[in-house]
């Protein structure tokens, strides 16, 4: 009878030393050890990678990773509007973010709801988002995120836009850009502030601009390139000092 126990002892601790092994076996052979992260901007690969992978004993297995993600995009991650996790071997993985388009925010009701090129609003959050400006002047009285802010002239986004692009183009960097009802553009830069005046020669104005700008640096008062063009020259480009 004890040797019929032993035996099945035996049986037994082989069986769990035998899952045991081949347990260890799935989760190093088959342990992710390169992620490669493209398209972000908004966050860093190390944010990217802890969404993504966890750290749960099946949270860095390729295997687990691979079911888990098989044909399904990982969303509801702020200004991001999905992440494709592609597999590139056993213990190597590649993560496409593809992140949401972002023209500008407004403040509304303590809520920075920030909107993309069509004026839709895409997030609604608490973090002021690098690169991204901060946009006044624009009259609406309700918002909804998935919703086009109400405002009169929805053309105005594409100024935004414009705008935007024209700002990281030229590496301006603004507090905040007030849209005024009869079209007139303000930049604010500190304690300057650059009055624009509507969007004709825009490239020209923020090309002199970026010129002008480290002469700013320290000055309070108005830069004039409202009556600015290519035709006239830097006699038109004036700054007025506050009192």
């Amino acid at each position: 009878m004890k040797g019929k126990t032993l035996v099945v002892l035996i049986i037994v601790l082989s069986v769990i030393a035998a899952l045991l092994g081949g347990s260890y076996y799935f989760l190093q052979e088959y342990k992710v050890k390169t992620v490669h992260v493209t398209g972000n901007t908004r966050y860093s690969d190390d944010e990217i990678r802890d969404m993504v992978l966890s750290d749960s004993l099946l949270g860095k297995n390729a295997i687990y990773l691979r079911l888990k993600y098989r044909n399904k995009p990982i969303k509801d991650i702020p200004f991001i509007e999905r992440m494709d996790v592609k597999f590139d071997g056993a213990d190597s993985v590649t993560i496409e973010v593809y992140e949401k388009a972002v023209a500008g925010y407004v403040d509304f009701l303590g809520h920075l709801m920030y909107f993309d090129r069509e004026g839709i609003v895409v997030e609604s959050s608490d973090q002021v988002m690098e690169g991204v400006p901060y946009v006044t002047g624009l009259k609406f009285d309700y918002c909804i995120v998935g919703k086009p802010l109400p405002v009169s002239d929805p053309g105005i986004f594409n100024e935004i836009l414009s705008l935007t692009q024209l700002l990281t183009k030229y590496s301006i960097v603004t507090d905040g850009i007030y849209f005024a009802e009869n079209s007139n553009i303000t930049l604010y830069m500190g304690d300057v502030r650059v009055d624009l005046g509507d969007m004709s020669y825009i490239d020209e104005k923020m090309m002199r601009l970026k010129n002008i700008q480290p002469e700013l640096v320290g000055e309070k008062g108005v830069l004039h390139l409202e009556n600015y063009s290519e035709a006239m020259n830097d006699s038109f480009v004036t700054f007025e000092k506050d009192q």
